[in-house]
Parts: structure tokens; sequence; C-alpha cells
């Protein structure tokens, strides 16, 4: 029988529900349970797919081609679960379900309600991806007092009446701030929080508390009686001061016990052994290497979100601290004097992005990383404007370009789906999430990274290499080396003289993990690593 946890905040945004989720769930399998994790976000969007990077951060990418929140890739970094379209529920998904049911007479005829229609959907929408787990964690996005998330708060609530006692757990996270002028800590807001969910109808389990100190154990006394909850059920949240530390901070306080006995599960961890030689790793670095990212949306961190998280991991397994230094690509442009400031660093990353606005600041970067045997990685977009700057630049087809950004340029190198041969029920739209790659050559950087011949990697762009320019670009030396299956899409493009210079039409930061860090990752921070070397020497 399923058991379900619920993970609600309160107080403030931005505490980190989806860590501490996403944490709570590497306890779990830790001791041998398997888990499935879900995100529901009050906004009426259908999903983040169209939402600006500035506004909610990353789009993350399912397998199934699902554009998904940002936390569904935290989900998928601690745990083994795998999201689908069903694992991230918005307001605007529910309603609009409710919506063409109605429309198709569904209700016969009956007035449509919140309660009981949209409840009923969401508790559905819960229910149709349990049957599969031991145990299912699902994170309701926003914070408690939220117009938009009471229908999400009352689904739950319900949920906890129509379940057994010990199938069913609350977990509350909410914020104790330190006030410097008195000294103190407070508990107040954790309070109000906590009585607003009381009044909604539900009675957290256990109260995580997110805090920049150790709680005084009287701090937790005065939780504990007012929220109406045993002391041993009030856990830190401390600020830790890398995120994959918040499961050994959880285990180490015993909060993996708690939930276990709450939900009558049995099995025994195994003391979080991987999760603490990763800790050891990280607080170990025998150097540090420094990456340039050249992007559009630099002023936002959680615009990159997995991206950064990818380059970490690759630090990890290199026992290599990664510092990342961005430059927004339109200062090229304006000034391409400070292309020389990318000497000063390891590696030039070109990320995924869409839109005209610093594209020729970008082509200069990959220039300079050409020219100057600097190791180059281009993702999505990175490896479209590296096949655009070889045309111009090595091959000779002067103002070739994507047609992006110039609906009719003299060579179309990069142009939209819809326009390829044979692929017209894509809708001309995006090629989203899991296709199939073959790499050509052994004697490549794909095949040294992945060491395996067919791989398969997750895509969100809508525009691809025109294959007719191939054989031209490849007689002036830009190697084709990864492939779709069926001969169609250009995959991976690398330069052989150089140190390490690789362009992947995939997102390949969607499936890294700290535990298991993607391979064209791994290799790029060594090679930048060993570029940073020799340039010492």
């Amino acid at each position: 029988m399923t058991k379900f946890i619920f993970v609600t905040g309160g107080v403030i945004s931005s505490l980190g529900k989806g860590i501490a989720a996403a944490s709570i769930g590497a306890l779990l399998e830790d001791r041998g349970y398997k888990i499935t994790l879900q995100k529901f976000d009050p906004y009426l969007n259908v999903d983040p797919g169209t939402m600006s990077p500035f506004q909610h951060g990353e789009v993350y990418v399912a397998d199934d081609g699902t554009e998904t929140d940002l936390d569904l890739g935290h989900y998928e970094r601690f745990t083994s679960s795998r999201s689908t379209k069903f694992h991230n529920q918005t307001a605007g998904k529910i309603y609009n379900s409710v919506l063409t049911k109605e429309r198709r007479g569904d209700y016969l005829g009956k007035t449509v309600q919140v309660i009981p229609h949209v409840t009923d959907e969401i508790k559905h929408s819960i229910k149709k991806i349990a049957d599969d787990a031991d145990v299912l964690i699902a994170e309701i996005g926003g914070t408690v007092g939220d117009i938009e998330s009471l229908p999400f708060l009352e689904a739950i609530r319900q949920f906890g009446l129509e379940h057994p006692r010990d199938e069913v757990l609350y977990i509350h996270l909410t914020f104790v701030p330190y006030i410097k002028a008195a000294d103190e800590l407070k508990s107040k807001p954790t309070q109000h929080s906590v009585k607003q969910l009381r009044e909604i109808g539900i009675q957290p389990d256990i109260i995580l508390c997110r805090t920049d100190r150790e709680l005084p154990e009287s701090i937790k006394d005065k939780i504990a009686l007012f929220c109406n909850i045993r002391k041993e059920a009030v856990f830190e949240a401390r600020d830790v001061s890398n995120i994959y530390f918040v499961p050994i901070m959880f285990e180490q306080q015993g909060l993996d016990n708690t939930i276990c006995q709450h939900l009558a599960l049995r099995k025994q961890g195994r003391g979080l052994k991987k999760w603490k030689e990763l800790r050891t790793k990280i607080e170990n670095p025998s150097d540090v290497v420094e990456i340039g990212i050249v992007g559009k949306y630099v002023d936002y961190a959680d615009s990159y979100k997995s991206l950064n998280e990818a380059l970490a991991h690759a630090g990890f397994a290199n026992r290599l601290d990664v510092k990342l230094r961005w430059f927004d690509s339109s200062m090229f442009e304006k000034d391409e004097s400070s292309l020389a400031l990318l000497k000063e660093v390891g590696g030039i990353l070109i990320p995924g992005g869409f839109g005209g606005r610093g594209i020729e600041g970008m082509l200069l970067a990959i220039e300079y990383a050409r020219l100057n045997k600097i190791p180059f990685f281009g993702i999505c977009l990175g490896m479209q404007l590296a096949t655009v700057e070889f045309a111009r630049n090595v091959a000779g087809l002067a103002d070739a370009n994507s047609t992006e950004f110039d609906e009719n340029p003299p060579y179309r190198i990069i142009y939209k789906l819809r326009e390829l041969l044979d692929v017209e029920e894509m809708g001309g739209n995006m090629r989203l999430g899991a296709y199939a790659c073959t790499i050509q050559s052994k004697d490549s950087f794909a095949y040294k990274a992945y060491r395996q011949k067919d791989i398969e990697e997750r895509h969100r762009h809508r525009y691809e290499f025109n294959m007719a320019f191939r054989k031209e670009l490849e007689e002036a030396g830009l190697k084709f080396t990864g492939i779709s299956p069926d001969g169609k899409f250009v995959e991976i493009v690398e330069l052989d003289d150089h140190p390490w210079y690789l362009g992947c039409q995939f997102h390949p930061e969607f499936k890294s993990k700290p535990l298991k860090p993607q391979p064209l990752f791994v290799d790029f921070i060594k090679a930048s690593y060993m570029n940073r070397e020799e340039k010492a020497k």
C-alpha cells in the first residue's frame, strides 16, 4: 500500500520545499523504498514552458517532453525518481481538465464547483502515479495563506480523511528568523503559519524550521507547545554550505526515523554512505577551476539551475571546486576588447536560450575559444552558434546565420523544425524530451566521455542544423560526431585540432546527478582544468 507525504510551506517563499522534499526522498531511498515525487504549482499557466526565465527560473524537461517546474530537477538529482507529465500539476492543468470534462458533459449537468470537482481532480492526479511507488511525496507550491493554493490544500486535507492515519503524513516547512538587534530567534512567524494551516483543517505531523543557526531547546519547546505538535517532531532545516548536505543533516537529526515511525515503514537505512562519501569529496577539493558562462540570463542564476548543478557535479567527480564566472554576451558586442577577459577562465560554455539578443556576442566568444584553444562546450543554442561561427569564419560562408535571427540569410545553417523534410508531424514546434543519438566515431570527445555508441539525451529547441551544409562544413574541418539514428538530425559537432571543443543539440545537464555526474560535463571540466594548468607552466 502506497504511503503519502505532503510538504507545505509557510511564512515566505523560497524556503527550499523542493530541496526538503527531494532530501526526504533520498532518505527513504536509502532505506530501500521506491519513491516518487510530485509538484503542485498554484499558478494558472498550464506549464512553465512559456514563462520567462526571469519569472520562474529554468524550464526543466522530463524524458517524455514535459516542460516542468525546476523543483522536479531537484527530485531527479536527489533520487532515482523519473518525472513525467503527471508529476507536475499546475492550477492551469487542473482547471483545464475540469473544464474539458464539463464541456464534454461528464458532470451530467451538475453545477461545477471547486469542491468537489477541482479537489477531486487534484486527488485523482495524486492517485494516478501512486500505484508504482512505496511512498509518494507531493510538494504544494506557494505559501499557506495564498488564495491560489487553497484548492490544493483542501484536496490534501480531504486525502488525509480518506486514508488510514498511518498512510498520510503532513510536513510543514516554515521560517524561524533571527533578529539581530534583539539577539533572538523568533517563533511567532512559525506559530502564525501553522495556525493558518490548522484553520484550513491540516495539523502538521512534522515541522521543519528553516534557520541560519542551531535552534535552542527553548524555541523547539515553544514551537511544539503552540503548534500542537510533539517536540520530537520539530526539526531544524539549517542553512548548509552545499544543498547535497541536506539529506545528511536530516538523517543526523533522525527525521527519517520519525517519518518511518509515523508511516509504519520498517526497513533500516544504510546510513547515507554514498552521500557522506560525496560530502567528503565536496569538502576536500584538490584545486579550483573557473568556467566562463556566456549567456543571456546571467542576472538570474535559477535560469540555468540544472546547468549550474551539472558543472558542480563534474567538479565533484574531478575533486575540483568549480567556480562560475558569468558574462552577459551583449558586453562583447559593445566592446570586443572585453573578449580578453575570457583568457582568465579555464573553459568557456555557451548555454541554451531563445531570441536574438546577445547572439553576435556569443559568436565572438565562440570564435575566441576556437582560435585561442580554450576548451569550449556549446549546449543547444551554443551548438547551433558554433556551426554558424564555423561556417562564417572557416568555411567562408559569409553572413551565414540561423533563421531564428535572420529570416532570409544567404546561408541558412540553422532553421526551424517544420522546414525539415518529413517532420511536419512535429507541428513545426519544439523537439522536446528524450531522443536517441548515435556517436559516429570512437575517436571523438563524445565517445571518450560516454564510452558507448548509442546514447539518449533530453532536448528543448525548435531549430535544427541544416543537413544541406553538412558536407561543406565537414570538408572545412568540422566533425559531425553525433547523429540521430534516422540520420535526420545533427546532435553533436566537434573540432579535432583543439584541447576540447564540443557542441551538442541536446541538454545533457537535465540528466546529471551528484552521485552520477553527466559524462560530457566531467570531461569538459577535466579539460578546462588541464588547460589552465598548461597555461600556468
